[in-house]
């Protein structure tokens, strides 16, 4: 295939991580430093930048600043929540996103996020197919869920992993300090795949008693009769919830306690949840008469950089880079994804997937990672996340604090 020379965007949408700057930078810094990319541009809040004609000169920024991204949480571009239609039903918004291309010579889309984006990223990709613009674009996995198909595993969910672990050692320790009794539920992201909520059992010896997940329904009965048991033989009970957790016809646990209130969604439809842990310890409380403390970990688990995973780090990197190879050498309408091997130490390379298979399908933590009793974690699940929460970050420091990158975010006229 012939070289294609034009200019790129980037975009960012979705739930940020910790790392998903450094997929930024990956990309950021290969467009930069590939002759066949003209110039190099930032969508301000992912696709809505593109379809408001607000994109970022990226070419215009300082390098050795740029590289501050690496350590910067939170999406530094901006993101999006917004839901592209169906093309054949209305195609109004990628006629305006043809047009935003053309404008700016753009012949490579790269975007970062979950499953929604890879949808976005496929709409995309066929409806510039269909009308005859050459433009390939690439998705850039990212999502503490974890949830993405045909990955090992996403960047972005290690990080939230290693937070999730350390907070729940952190937590342990401080729910021991008195003598008297005392139930702790931790409310832990995961709205339909318990990958985060899982991460809670790589506390090892400090991990929570108790562990559930989405993949398994839940049942207040049985859940309250579990965190009786451990409390009468402690004195103690410690808990870690998925905030998606359903019962066995799929409503989700955290509408029992607003039963009559409409549950608010967002452009995808996806409920907003969220107050679980305060439902679930008003329920322990009542049964168990001990003192009791629900703590959502909500944003802090998915922009906790100062104990973020080297490995996620320089594999978030890394993703950002291939993207852009890869496109520039002629590749398009794929998803970079990660294929790894555990047998005799960790190894991870690069894999390409196509869009068609990774977008709207989730990925879920095995039923035989599972306890039994569907309450815990085995084995399986600690060898293969560990590997994923490994190595510190060497992130700069000012007064103590992080130094985080500051764009000068040059809008394109």
């Amino acid at each position: 295939m012939s070289q294609l020379k034009g200019a790129c965007v980037i975009g960012q949408s979705g739930g940020p991580t910790s790392v998903i700057n450094a997929s930024a930078l990956g990309a950021i810094e290969a467009a930069l430093d590939n002759a066949a990319i003209t110039k190099v541009y930032g969508a301000a809040n992912g696709i809505k930048g593109v379809l408001d004609d607000k994109l970022y000169i990226m070419d215009e920024e300082d390098r050795e600043e740029l590289k501050h991204l690496r350590f910067t949480p939170s999406s530094a571009l901006g993101s999006c929540r917004y839901k592209l239609k169906d093309p054949d039903a209305d195609d109004t918004d990628y006629k305006r996103i043809l047009e935003i291309f053309q404008k700016y010579d753009v012949r490579y889309f790269f975007y970062n996020g979950g499953n929604d984006s890879m949808d976005t990223c496929n709409k995309i990709s066929k409806f510039m197919l269909k009308n005859g613009y050459e433009c390939r674009v690439m998705g850039i996995p990212k999502t503490i869920d974890n949830d993405l198909f045909g990955t090992d595993h996403c960047p972005g969910y290690g990080s939230a992993a290693k937070y999730i672990a350390t907070s729940c050692m952190e937590l342990y320790l401080d729910a021991r300090v008195y003598d008297t009794g005392m139930v702790t539920i931790l409310e832990i992201m995961g709205r339909h795949a318990g990958w985060l909520t899982a991460a809670a059992a790589l506390a090892g010896d400090y991990a929570p008693d108790l562990i559930y997940l989405p993949e398994i329904d839940f049942n207040i009965e049985r859940f309250l009769d579990d965190v009786e048991e451990i409390y009468k033989k402690n004195g103690k009970a410690i808990v870690a919830v998925s905030e998606g957790i359903h019962d066995h016809h799929g409503m989700f646990i955290n509408e029992y306690a607003s039963s009559g209130i409409e549950v608010a969604r967002d452009s995808f439809g996806h409920a907003q949840l969220g107050g679980l842990a305060s439902y679930l310890a008003g329920l322990c409380r009542h049964r168990t008469q001990a003192k009791v403390r629900g703590i959502e970990f909500s944003l802090l688990q998915r922009c906790a950089s100062h104990i973020a995973s080297k490995t996620d780090y320089d594999e978030s990197y890394a993703a950002g880079r291939a993207a852009v190879e890869n496109a520039v050498g002629g590749i398009s309408d794929k998803m970079v994804g990660f294929k790894c091997s555990r047998d005799g130490g960790y190894r991870c390379e690069i894999e390409l997937l196509s869009l068609d298979s990774v977008a709207n399908t989730e990925k879920k933590v095995p039923r035989e990672w599972i306890n039994q009793a569907g309450n815990g974690m085995l084995k399986p699940y600690t060898d293969y996340a560990l590997p994923l929460i490994a190595g510190e970050t060497e992130q700069a420091k000012v007064n103590g604090l992080p130094r985080f990158a500051k764009l000068k975010k040059v809008v394109a006229r």
